[in-house]
């Protein structure tokens, strides 16, 4: 974090020009400010998530201005491509980690389900504010996923997705799409599918909930780890920006959130396999369920229970089951298939 006078001060000396002020200035003129600068995807919905973290830490702070720096990723350059078949973990992220290597940005704001499993030791994840909901969702003219007709287009590139809907509806032809949420929207709207899955949490964060049709179950379609949380991004050692972020934190979402980040790095495979997690917690106690599937549709699941305080322990040892009995059958499967080309 920089400070810069207000007498005179610029801060364009310390950002790129998309440069957004959400915190108050200093009221005589002369009195240092501190600068705060975020790093972040140029999406829309990249955008709205930062603009309310922006927001919160400007309430909490008065005395800090936030700056803001769009970052392109190699995720966002990529689009001819499913993201299963792309090389690489971390496409969404890795260049956002290198500016805050760089000093170019103090703190980043990812969806959560972006982060791979493996964090680099000179970065931190010390906040996650409160999750919204995680549940995947239909868009579709069709309605519900039951209404939809035999062999209806749907379109999604997630093999985590796709497994799962080939489970509830063997007939369906779902075809690969990539592009931000109002991209995807715009194809539906288009006619180039009868219908698409979303996260209910982005199409919240975006003001178009409301173009959801059906939300899926969490029996039906285990959602993606971290899916619905936001993740906070600092340099590791860095006080004063966790300082200034603190308050963001919601300690349910920390712990739900590590828990499956726990089970992914056992189970492995990032976005290119099928593979769910899912932690609730209800007081001191915590509910992990676990997925590791086939394009196919074959799948094998599973549930654990225990103590919050033990929830990373409890989701390594729930993924470790899962391999065990048969999911690592289903990934080796799912491994070949991607590295084939299929």
């Amino acid at each position: 974090m920089k400070r810069t006078s207000n007498a005179g001060g610029d801060l364009s000396a310390t950002a790129t020009p998309t440069t957004s002020l959400a915190g108050p200035t200093a009221g005589d003129g002369t009195e240092d400010t501190r600068v705060l600068t975020i790093g972040t995807r140029a999406s829309l919905l990249a955008l709205a998530q930062t603009s309310m973290i922006e927001a919160a830490i400007a309430r909490a702070n008065p005395g800090i201005r936030v700056a803001r720096e769009h970052i392109t990723t190699k995720g966002d350059l990529i689009i001819d491509r499913p993201l299963a078949a792309i090389d690489g973990k971390g496409l969404f992220v890795a260049e956002i980690e290198q500016a805050l290597r760089d000093g170019r940005i103090d703190l980043a704001v990812h969806s959560a389900k972006d982060l791979p499993s493996e964090l680099s030791p000179d970065m931190a994840l010390p906040v996650f504010p409160r999750r919204v909901d995680p549940r995947d969702v239909l868009v579709s003219r069709f309605g519900d996923i039951t209404a939809l007709p035999l062999r209806a287009r749907v379109g999604t590139s997630s093999p985590r997705r796709l497994a799962q809907l080939r489970a509830l509806r063997p007939d369906l032809v779902l075809d690969s799409m990539r592009g931000n949420v109002d991209t995807r929207l715009r194809k539906l709207d288009g006619g180039e599918f009868d219908a698409i899955v979303l996260a209910a949490a982005g199409l919240e964060r975006l003001g178009m909930l409301h173009r959801a049709t059906y939300a899926f179950s969490l029996d039906e379609m285990l959602p993606s780890v971290g899916q619905g949380a936001l993740a906070l991004e600092t340099r590791a050692g860095d006080a004063v920006t966790f300082d200034a972020i603190a308050s963001l934190n919601d300690p349910d979402t920390l712990a739900a959130v590590a828990a499956e980040r726990a089970f992914l790095a056992v189970v492995g495979g990032g976005c290119s396999v099928p593979v769910a997690a899912y932690a609730q917690i209800h007081a001191d106690r915590v509910e992990i369920r676990g997925f590791i599937g086939a394009l196919d549709g074959r799948a094998i699941r599973d549930v654990c229970e225990g103590r919050v305080a033990d929830a990373e322990w409890l989701a390594r040892d729930l993924a470790a089951r899962l391999l065990e009995n048969g999911g690592a059958a289903l990934l080796a499967g799912a491994t070949a298939r991607h590295h084939a080309g299929a």
